[in-house]
């Protein structure tokens, strides 16, 4: 849909103040929420008692018993001067923060951890104002709640401004969070060390002393010492160089706007950059490694492109001056989007057009155009704390949609976003789910916010544009509140969505003209006839849920809100079916009692066009999601795809096919040799045609590509002759061109995939790895080296992970998953996984675990949960591992006797 550039701008507009209303919902929201169900952490239960103080490192009382800081004392502005060195691999620093006194206190309470504080001083305005030497302060440690206390020699008084003076030192993080070291190498071999930043959630405090929460926003002053051979970046522009004695160069950067202490960055490193203006002035550079310079320009032109739209869209300005994006070669997520250095991983900036292929462009416009949300959504207004990150996330995410779907529409993102939203399906329909908001204190905690559930990812100040810190207002939050329609009704359902976890399951029986809907909560792997099941659906679980819902007797799409458990509808006039959830929009799961998919069913193989293409997904998805929950049998699910032989949409062929692909995987892991059999030869024959007209090129729209990378990949997973042998062929000239040839980027994954599989093939895989400048083309290959049979040559990999130079540590997690996706690789990672845990975890921000079929795997992590140890990550482990087993045992033999009809 087009739209004038008028109706374009009041609508975002609209969608920003939506988005301030919806904060100053958040602020109101937990009021409703009965507080007793959520409860403290037992190792901080004691510091609860008013009476009772925690002990300081010297072991003397430390004032503050609380995780969250007292706002007895505000930060208004942090002057910083940091001094890395990246050679002996650490820092010195020292910083100046102009405090607000907001009551009489004898102490200041900052976030600090493993930083070595040399001295402390503070100055009152009128010190400062007259030059006064500052007076030294105490400083006592509490390193359990990562928190210092400077004590004053006398009362600090409110409303009075004073100036606090730290010097301190650190080691550069090994990591990926705080002030941390990052290695490349360059063609040549050479190992160079760039110094990075990375401090969303709690992770400044690992840098500089501070105020570590988002509440606390101040202007940021910073100040960078280097050797000539580098280049230094912060949020802001640098105004000036100084230099200094023995050959050291001091950048000094423009004065931020206030933000948050999560969003501060700097980095020192030797990078090359691609320059670029927006039609409003704001300077956008793309800064990678001087070897990969060249893969920027996609980058750049995306960026200003996405920039452009959003300051139109929004009708609000980047209120920087300069955008930089840089990608980090090592770095823990996809990408932080700190303002005005916004930081990424290698693959989610940077664009070979030799070796990237669609779905790598789609990903790598996808995230900036995330990232740059952020800068309205996130930088611009913050949320007062972690438990409503998912206004954050959320809007970044719609905004995604919204801003690829109007600059690059040949992307066809709009399909590609349901799969995000299945995603968060399947976390929620797990009954470890958390709710959206949820209480978050520890900075495991808060760390544990950022998951899918997030994905689905408080208070104003009159003019927000400025930065500044805001702080309820009844009035406002009520006046803002006030223009959006029926507020009352959005409080109360944004309450059923926000405040209790799960999702929906809107079960629909049909009586003739008449629909009785009930809603349920929706969850895999416990079935009705389970005593448990029960007990979970009794406890409040009601959501206000917008239904869609069409019929084959017009092209009308009809609107309901259910907000009771039970509610009947009745049909305009006599239809032959009705589906809910139009082109899969709404956030819930539908069951169609009686005979109602059997309708559906037919209606597909008759004429399948009747029904939209999302409604083909959504009915795809929904109706395994079904079986999964025991609430309908696995034959009538596979029945469903029997119509994908007449399907004309990639990603409805895409669907259909990822969930078969997954039941062949599942039986060649478990070594069920009759089924996996069966299903290879049914696959093969019944795909026949969809195999058959794929070409090895780069050729088509971006859903026929990766239509195209699944397809052939699933056929040489199945040895399919004719793939194979065109794979083999390109290898061969591959290998022969000593990696000169350029192999069409969407079959590179398939081609490398076969030709690791002989030894010769597998070890200059390898050392194409070592060589490769680009990170697209590196995945592609790790993978491929993945899939070998021979167990010595996956053990050299996951050794290669450990020591982290050829194989970053970044990379180990996503190489263990495919490993233990491997059938000669499972037990080899298990075993692996099982006896490094300790070290694994200090080393990967996140484990994925392949969760196999095992029940070894599930003692495992039992044991682990009854230690206490990183609780919602282990529960959804277990969880998910269980659920997988009881799948296992109630639908195989359904599957077995299904093939032997269809073969």
């Amino acid at each position: 849909v087009l739209h004038s550039s008028a109706m374009v701008n009041s609508q975002g507009k609209l969608l920003f103040n939506i988005y301030v209303a919806f904060y100053c919902l958040a602020v109101t929201l937990p009021k409703i929420c009965i507080c007793s169900q959520f409860s403290i952490p037992s190792s901080y239960q004691s510091n609860k008692d008013p009476g009772a103080f925690p002990v300081a490192t010297n072991g003397e009382p430390f004032p503050w018993p609380e995780l969250r800081l007292p706002n007895t004392v505000t930060p208004l502005h942090y002057d910083l001067l940091i001094h890395p060195n990246l050679t002996s691999l650490d820092f010195v620093a020292s910083e100046k923060i102009e405090v607000l006194a907001r009551a009489d206190t004898q102490f200041i309470i900052l976030h600090s951890k493993d930083l070595e504080i040399k001295d402390a001083t503070l100055q009152s305005e009128e010190d400062s104002r007259y030059m006064k030497p500052g007076e030294k302060l105490r400083v006592l440690s509490y390193p359990i709640h990562q928190q210092i206390a400077l004590l004053v020699p006398e009362k600090l008084m409110p409303g009075r401004k004073y100036y606090v003076d730290i010097d301190f030192q650190a080691k550069l993080a090994d990591g990926f969070q705080g002030f941390y070291k990052s290695t490349y190498r360059t063609l040549g071999g050479e190992q160079r060390i760039i110094a990075v930043t990375d401090f969303e959630p709690t992770e400044a405090r690992m840098a500089f002393p501070c105020f570590d929460e988002p509440l606390f926003k101040a202007n940021f002053s910073i100040k960078i010492r280097r050797e000539s051979r580098h280049i230094a970046l912060s949020n802001m522009p640098k105004v000036k160089t100084i230099e200094l004695e023995g050959g050291l160069l001091e950048d000094h950067f423009e004065t931020t706007v206030k933000m948050s202490t999560y969003l501060v960055a700097y980095i020192v490193c030797d990078f090359k950059s691609v320059s670029g203006t927006t039609s409003s002035g704001v300077k956008v550079s793309i800064y990678a490694s001087p070897d990969k310079w060249s893969q920027t320009h996609y980058a750049l032109q995306a960026t200003l492109k996405l920039l452009d739209f959003y300051e139109k869209y929004f009708d609000i300005n980047y209120p920087l001056s300069k955008l930089d994006l840089i990608a980090v070669p090592d770095f823990g997520s996809g990408a932080m989007e700190n303002w005005g250095l916004i930081t990424y991983r290698e693959t989610s900036l940077l664009f070979d057009p030799k070796t990237s292929s669609a779905s790598d462009k789609l990903w790598v416009t996808v995230v900036i155009a995330h990232e740059l949300a952020h800068q309205w959504f996130g930088n611009l207004v913050t949320m007062e704390w972690w438990n409503d990150i998912w206004l954050n996330e959320g809007f970044a995410n719609y905004m995604e949609l919204v801003s690829v779907n109007a600059t690059y529409p040949e992307l066809q993102f709009d399909d590609s976003f349901l799969n995000l939203c299945f995603e968060v399906i399947a976390r929620d329909s797990l009954n470890s789910s958390r709710p959206i908001s949820k209480p978050a204190e520890t900075p495991t905690q808060i760390q544990e916010m950022f998951d899918e559930v997030s994905l689905t990812r408080s208070c104003l100040e009159g003019d927000f544009t400025s930065g500044g810190v805001c702080y309820s207002d009844s009035k406002m939050t009520s006046n803002t509140l006030a223009s959006l329609r029926g507020n009352v009704e959005v409080k109360e359902m944004m309450t059923t969505w926000t405040l209790q976890k799960g999702i929906p399951l809107v079960v629909v029986r049909r009586d003739g003209r008449s629909l009785r809907l009930q809603q349920e909560r929706f969850l895999k792997g416990i079935f009705k006839e389970d005593p448990e099941w029960k007990p979970l659906q009794e406890r409040w679980y009601l959501w206000h849920i917008p239904l869609t819902y069409s019929t084959n007797s017009s092209n009308a799409i009809h609107r309901h809100i259910l907000k009771s458990k039970t509610d009947t509808l009745d049909l305009p006039e006599e239809t032959s079916w009705v589906k809910f959830n139009v082109d899969s929009n709404g956030y819930y799961i539908v069951h169609y009692e009686g005979n109602g998919w059997d309708q559906l069913i037919e209606q597909l193989n008759q004429n399948h066009m009747l029904l939209r293409p999302k409604d083909r997904i959504g009915l795809i998805h929904d109706v395994f999601q079904l079986v999964s929950a025991g609430r309908l049998t696995l034959d009538k699910a596979l029945d469903m795809t029997r119509y994908l032989q007449h399907e004309t949409s990639s990603p409805v062929l895409l669907k259909g096919l990822s969930y078969l692909e997954l039941f062949y995987h599942m039986m060649d892991l478990r070594n069920i040799s009759d089924v996996s059999e069966n299903l290879k030869h049914y696959l093969l024959q019944y795909f026949k045609p969809v195999i058959d007209r794929q070409s090895w090129s780069d050729e088509g729209s971006v859903w026929d590509r990766m239509l195209r990378s699944a397809v052939l990949k699933l056929a040489c997973d199945l040895n399919h002759a004719p793939c194979i042998r065109k794979a083999a062929e390109l290898f061969s000239q591959w290998m022969e061109s000593n990696g000169k040839l350029n192999i069409p980027t969407d079959v590179l994954k398939i081609v490398h995939s076969v030709g690791a599989r002989t030894t010769e093939g597998w070890n200059y895989l390898l050392e194409q790895y070592e060589l490769s400048m680009s990170g697209a083309e590196k995945n592609k290959i790790l993978y491929a080296l993945s899939t070998s049979k021979h167990q010595e040559k996956l053990m050299k990999l996951i050794e290669l992970g450990m020591e982290g130079k050829v194989i970053k540590t970044q990379d180990l997690a996503v190489l263990l998953h495919a490993i233990a996706r491997n059938p000669k690789g499972q037990q080899l990672a298990w075993n692996f996984v099982r006896e490094n845990w300790t070290h694994l975890l200090q080393k990967l921000v996140f484990l994925y675990v392949q969760c196999v079929f095992l029940h070894a795997v599930k003692l495992f992590f039992e044991s682990l949960k009854a230690q206490g140890s990183h609780l919602d990550i282990f529960q959804i482990v277990l969880e998910t591992i269980t659920k997988n087993i009881k799948w296992l045992e109630k639908n195989l033999p359904t599957l077995r006797s299904w093939l032997l009809v269809h073969i």
